[in-house]
């Protein structure tokens, strides 16, 4: 399994970044995908998820209606579009796959992982 994330970079405050992950190597069309992000000395937290239906998204309360994760199952790739960035957004942002039927929030729950994508955003 591979997961390449790519589309980080850096912005200033209120901005806007679309992070994309393709994924390779796994069921793609049938398979949870996530984003997480891990801040300098911080745990690597939830940011959100979407199910391989399309229609089930969960989102991280400091994300949510800023962030929108969508997927593509033809060009077997999950997207996160962020406005509004804030500060307090810098991460190195990761793209996960799961077996799991439903969306979950718990890192453990994803058994694939991509390298990260560094969001710095600027005050």
């Amino acid at each position: 399994v591979q997961l390449q994330a790519s589309g980080g970079g850096l912005v200033q405050a209120g901005g806007s970044l679309r992070l994309s992950c393709a994924a390779s190597g796994l069921a793609f069309s049938s398979s949870v995908m996530g984003w997480f992000r891990q801040a300098p000395g911080k745990e690597r937290e939830f940011v959100a998820g979407i199910g391989w239906r399309r229609s089930r998204t969960e989102y991280a309360d400091s994300v949510k209606g800023r962030f929108t994760i969508a997927r593509d199952n033809v060009k077997n790739t999950v997207y996160l579009q962020m406005n509004s960035l804030k500060p307090e957004d810098t991460a190195v942002y990761y793209c996960a796959a799961s077996n799991t039927p439903v969306v979950l929030r718990t890192r453990g729950d994803y058994n694939s992982w991509g390298q990260g994508t560094l969001v710095t955003v600027s005050s």
